[in-house]
């Protein structure tokens, strides 16, 4: 009974209590997760065919070894919008609290984009999204 008095207090001290129904909810989560994967390794079928045992990539059929050598090109293009798409995501804090940051924020800001062009200006004049060799 003593743990009701506690979570009927959460709000007026900052204890481990508070806690409490975050921890029961993460337990009933983690175990919920357990017992549909024993439930359907359990009770699923299990038939092996060829096809199924085959390795398969977005629909097209694999040939060849896939130790052969491959582009840098590839790997660059994908770095390079990882790199973009994660200084885009920094814009959406601004956006909900523009207003508040004022001029301060906005200077920040501006600055932000100026390294974000010099960025792309340089991977421009680099050469990094050409195709050609």
């Amino acid at each position: 009974m003593n743990w009701l008095f506690l979570l009927s207090d959460a709000g007026h001290s900052n204890s481990a209590a508070n806690y409490l129904p975050i921890g029961i909810q993460l337990i009933f989560a983690a175990g919920f997760v357990a017992t549909m994967i024993g439930v359907s390794q359990w009770v699923g079928p299990k038939r092996k065919t060829a096809d199924k045992l085959e390795t398969f990539a977005s629909g097209i059929e694999s040939h060849g070894d896939a130790r052969q050598p491959m582009a840098i090109k590839y790997f660059l293009v994908a770095i390079l919008f990882v790199l973009f798409d994660v200084e885009v995501i920094f814009f959406y804090p601004y956006a909900v609290i523009f207003k508040e940051l004022g001029w301060a924020g906005f200077s920040a800001v501006l600055m932000f984009v100026a390294f974000f062009i010099v960025g792309f200006i340089y991977i421009i004049k680099r050469g990094a999204l050409k195709w050609e060799d």
